[in-house]
């Protein structure tokens, strides 16, 4: 599988997802399955709420830990040093423009808060109003699994670019 990713293009500089303060160990598994899957790097901005060798991240995530590119920042402001990114994307429920909306360039972070409390809001000011999106759901509903809200916005990105493994 790793092979296939390798030969797109869009691989190598892909989006980047970014977890910041992730609180649950599947969650995180599953993103960095998909991350793999897909080409995606991953972030995770400490603090975490489990130890990176969790059984319950280890069991979701299967034996793709060795195939994700997954890098650990101490914190927000250690990531924005390492990695100096160009475009940012935050996603929270209190945006007002939505994901399918936005053209998502090759080499976007995508900017997750944790499952019980989302981004920061420092994180969100700093990003800014124009970066920050949703996605779509019932008005009465309060929020998407994480791991299902990370699969959708890296599959739109992808499409946005036309791209197949």
């Amino acid at each position: 599988m790793s092979t296939k990713l390798a030969a797109v293009p869009w691989a190598a500089a892909n989006v980047q997802v970014v977890l910041v303060y992730p609180e649950i160990p599947p969650n995180t598994g599953n993103i960095m399955r998909l991350c793999a899957n897909t080409g995606a790097g991953l972030h995770l901005i400490e603090p975490l709420g489990f130890p990176l060798d969790d059984a319950k991240m280890r069991r979701a995530g299967l034996d793709y830990r060795d195939v994700a590119s997954v890098r650990v920042h101490p914190s927000w402001e250690a990531f924005l040093l390492k990695e100096t990114p160009q475009a940012l994307f935050a996603f929270t429920t209190r945006a007002r423009k939505q994901l399918f909306g936005q053209r998502i360039a090759v080499g976007s972070y995508l900017v997750f808060g944790s499952e019980t409390r989302g981004l920061p809001s420092a994180i969100l000011d700093a990003i800014g109003p124009a970066h920050c999106l949703r996605l779509p759901m019932m008005a009465e509903s309060r929020s998407l699994n994480l791991s299902n809200a990370v699969a959708i916005s890296v599959y739109e990105a992808w499409r946005q670019h036309n791209l197949e493994p």
